[in-house]
């Protein structure tokens, strides 16, 4: 089956125009409200964000806490390496 519009060959006349870019846009802006609304639907009306953030902080310190000598050096390595966020006066919790 032939393609409604054929690459034309370099030996024809209007091939200087072949090879040159073209713009391609898609408008996601609909399909982002939709799954917007959907992940909010998800959630649903009980969801806290401020009360997920403070579980999650008191996660972290929990997880950091009564660490070792040598598992506070290395959780010290890491903060000042940038892979963890330092917390609180850059000790884990005891």
């Amino acid at each position: 089956m032939a393609p409604h519009d054929p690459i034309p060959s370099p030996d024809e006349p209007d091939a200087s125009d072949a090879s040159a870019l073209v713009d391609f846009e898609v408008d996601l802006t609909a399909q982002e409200v939709l799954r917007r609304a959907q992940v909010m639907e998800a959630l649903g009306p009980d969801w806290n964000p401020v009360e997920v953030l403070l579980g999650e902080e008191a996660a972290y310190d929990l997880l950091y806490s009564g660490l070792d000598a040598q598992q506070q050096r290395l959780y010290d390595d890491l903060v000042a390496a940038g892979v963890l966020p330092p917390r609180g006066d850059g000790r884990a919790a005891a």
